[in-house]
This record gives structure tokens, sequence and C-alpha cells, in this order.
């Protein structure tokens, strides 16, 4: 079990021992049942005082995260489950915990995709209003034409007629490219972690916003990055506060997602974008700019991404396919400049050495043609219906204490509560009516907030949209509805 301890952090020790074992519970890295070393030998492993890790445990024990049995040990309990009894391990497993790893959490995994009846935690695109039978055609003809195609290694930078149509792409969003700066990458989610191998180390200061991607502090936290947040507003991250962290910590990258942002939905300014790339200039700092959604608009398009502002290789910019055209296909591009883009070359070839080139070919001919400004366009369409369906759902069934912002593009819906309400426990009742959401808690590095769910309104049909928002909202009734100080409250 690896727990990342920052002695200088404003967070306490035994804070930081508790939090970091929540994010392996909620991983899925501990198991329910499984048993944890003693507090003597977690102080030991940590070099923190026995105060200290016992006064983690019992905090994890008073809130329902961990259970001891006299004279056998402390094991993970199942959270939210009232339980009389808990159930030891009865497995000869246990001793795998005495061998070290480096995976501090791994949230993002446990809500990227799960078989509910109604899925909406998933950032995803309904099926449905993707090209797939064009891209399974498309598939077989490129079978027909090159047998070989599977036998054979791609170009570890990617496909070049591929990295000619994204440099013309990118032209048209004014970001300077050429083919030889562009790498094609399995997805943008190892665009991040190649970004992440490559430039971050143990202690290396990151700064998110918060909230964020999952995914991202997923990444960052792996590499034992030390992540210091910045909160977001309608107009993107507070610029004075970054300039503030910046002052104090000189961070080595700043992440951000400015357009269309996950999960609140917020799109940073014009203002703000110059303000940040000023700021990255004068202390040295890379920025790590994920635009997913930039094409996801509905009403208007977006401001010009960071990257088109970019003349001396400050940002590094990432975008997938994932979210417009075909998720399965796992294709995303990293595009940066100098030496940046050497190194991020040289990860990418000790990663995988290349990603698959029928995906890649697959794709061009429908990238190249007015299929795709078609399919865009009525992706678009698509979305706007299901946000304002799920807003009207919201705006007569959810109760007044639940607030939202409207969205302008993306793909999700962030509700914030009262401050007292934990919505892990609202998801616990929502599964028992096959409907998921994604907790904001696994949206923020360190100490989360405990009062905010993203609701996803692309993955689902607009039946299944308006029959599980209308579920959710009698479930936040019921919950915002009990005293909060009622200890016997069906949720808290």
């Amino acid at each position: 079990m690896h727990i990342d301890i920052h002695r200088h952090s404003d967070t306490s020790l035994s804070n930081q021992i508790y939090f970091s074992i929540i994010d392996h519970i909620q991983s899925g890295l501990l198991q329910q049942g499984e048993k944890l070393p003693t507090v003597r030998d977690l102080a030991k492993q940590l070099n923190v005082s026995l105060v200290t890790a016992a006064k983690a445990y019992t905090r994890l024990k008073d809130d329902g995260y961990l259970t001891t049995v006299q004279g056998k040990g402390t094991f993970v309990d199942e959270q939210q489950e009232q339980a009389e009894t808990p159930v030891p391990s009865s497995t000869s497993f246990d001793w795998q915990l005495s061998i070290p790893d480096y995976l501090p959490r791994s949230q993002f995994a446990q809500y990227h995709y799960v078989e509910e009846a109604i899925n909406l935690s998933s950032s995803m695109i309904d099926p449905g209003l993707l090209p797939n039978r064009y891209l399974e055609k498309e598939m077989q003809h490129v079978l027909a034409r090159h047998p070989q195609i599977m036998s054979k290694y791609g170009e570890i930078q990617g496909d070049l007629q591929l990295r000619q149509v994204i440099q013309s792409f990118l032209e048209k969003l004014d970001v300077p490219s050429t083919p030889e700066n562009i790498l094609v990458t399995s997805g943008s989610q190892q665009g991040l972690d190649l970004v992440a191998r490559t430039f971050i180390g143990p202690d290396d200061v990151v700064v998110m916003e918060a909230p964020t991607y999952p995914g991202a502090i997923d990444v960052f936290m792996g590499r034992g990055a030390r992540i210091i947040t910045v909160p977001v507003d309608h107009e993107g991250m507070n610029m004075k506060q970054l300039q503030s962290i910046c002052d104090k910590y000189k961070p080595k990258l700043i992440y951000t997602i400015p357009t269309f942002h996950s999960p609140t939905g917020a799109s940073m300014s014009m203002k703000r974008r110059k303000q940040l790339l000023l700021l990255a200039q004068s202390i040295d700092c890379l920025i790590v700019e994920d635009d997913p959604y930039r094409e996801l608009y509905f009403e208007k398009k977006p401001p010009a991404p960071i990257k088109s502002l970019d003349h001396d290789g400050h940002v590094i910019y990432l975008r997938g396919l994932s979210k417009t055209l075909a998720p399965g296909c796992r294709i995303g591009i990293i595009t940066a400049s100098g030496s940046i883009f050497n190194r991020l070359l040289a990860a990418k070839a000790n990663n995988d050495l290349g990603s698959p080139l029928l995906t890649q070919k697959a794709i061009l001919p429908f990238l190249t043609s007015k299929k795709m400004i078609d399919h865009t366009k009525k992706l678009r369409t698509a979305l706007k219906v299901r946000r304002d369906l799920m807003m009207d759902v919201l705006t007569k069934h959810a109760p007044k204490d639940v607030t939202w912002q409207i969205p302008q593009g993306g793909l999700n819906l962030w509700l914030s509560f009262p401050s007292w309400v934990d919505t892990r426990a609202l998801l616990h009742e929502a599964r028992k009516q096959q409907i998921t959401f994604l907790p904001g808690s696994v949206c923020y590095p360190g100490e989360p907030k405990q009062n905010y769910i993203r609701l996803s309104f692309s993955y689902v049909n607009e039946k299944a949209l308006t029959e599980g928002v209308e579920k959710l909202c009698g479930i936040f009734q019921q919950a915002l509805s009990t005293p909060q100080n009622q200890k016997q409250s069906l949720f808290f």
C-alpha cells in the first residue's frame, strides 16, 4: 500500500494518511475484508509517530471505512453498508500488502464505465450517435486492401497521413504545428501518462483545477507529484490564487481543461488564457492543455486554444477523438515544440512502440470527408437536446438546495448540494435502482469535497435520461428532507 507523505503540506500527516487510505478503498486497491498493517507497522513504514498513525485509523473506523476485530487485526469494511459483523479475509493473500507499489489511487477506473441500467457516470457518447457502421466497413476495406497491416508495427510517431490531416485541423484553430511535431497516442489518457512519466517525479509540484478530471489526478499522483489546486469559477481558473501559488511553489507543470471544463462545464475566458500563458512564461513552467470537448459547443464556438497563443513552446496540447468519433479506436494526439516534443516521442517509444495502425487508417476517410462535418453538427444538436432535457427535469423535480450552472458545451452537468451532504451515500441509494453517477469527491486530489456530483447526459437515450434523473431527484428529495443532525438518517 503506497501512501505519499508531504511533510511541508498544509494538510496534517494524519489527514494525508486518512485520505490516502480512502483513495485506496474507493479505487479498489484495497478490497472489502482486506487486512491492513498494524498501527505500529504503518507508523514505521511512513516514518511517522504512533499517535499520527493511530489518529488516522481511529478516524477511518469512526467513519465506517475500517473495522477492528479483536485478536485478528484491522480490516476494510464496506462503506455505507451497515453490516453488523465484518468478515475478515480468510484468503492467503494478506501477505501481498507487504509488497510495495506506487499507486496512490486509481479512482477513475472505478467509475469510468459501469454496467447499470441508466448510466449517468460515463462521460461517453451514446453509441447510437456515433458512426460505428461506417467505421466498421472502413476497417474491412483497410484489411482487404492491406492484409499485412495487422502483422507489422506502424510508425512510433503515428501514421504520417493521419498526422497531416490532424495538422490541417489544428491550423483551423490557429494552433502552430507540423506533421513532425504531432504525436499520435492511444487516446488522450496515454498522452497524459506520457507527459507525467516524462516530466514529473516525486515531489514535483503540479497545479490543477479543483475540481478536475479524475484520470489526470490518478496519473500525476501516480508519479508522486505534490498537487496544489486552484478553484474554478465561470471563467476558469482563479488567476489571483494561481499567481499566489506560483510565487510560493514554482510549479513544474500546470494542468488545465480550459474549454468546457470537466466536470464543471466552465470555459476559461480569453483574458485568463493569456494571463495563464504569461504566468507560465515568467516562471518557465509547462502548461498541459487538455482539449477533448472543443467541437461539442451548443451556442457559440469557444475561445481559441491556449496553444494558439504559444510561440515559445510552453504549452503541450492534448486532444482525443473519443468524445466525438470513436472511443474504441483509442486515438488521441499530442502537439508540442522543441525538445519537449522529442522527449515525449521517446517516452512513447518506451511505452508501446506505436498505436495500432488499423484504427489510424480506418478513420482517415471519415476525417477527410464532409461526413465528419455533418456528424459533428448532428452530434452537437443531439447533445444540446439531452442537456436541455436534463436541466428541465432537474428544474421541475430537484430540491431547491441543489444547484448547477448551465454548461455551454461538453457532456456533463455539475451539481452542488448543501455542504453537509455526502453524495457517496446518494450513489449507494441510486445503485439500488440501477442508476449511477460520478461522485464529486473523485474529482479532487487530497482532501475531497463530498457534496458534488457529475451527471453525464451523453450516454443514455432521452427516455432513460428522463427516467434516471427523475428517480435521482426522488433520492435527493428524501435525503435533503432528512434533518442533517438526525443520527439515524437513512443516508447520513
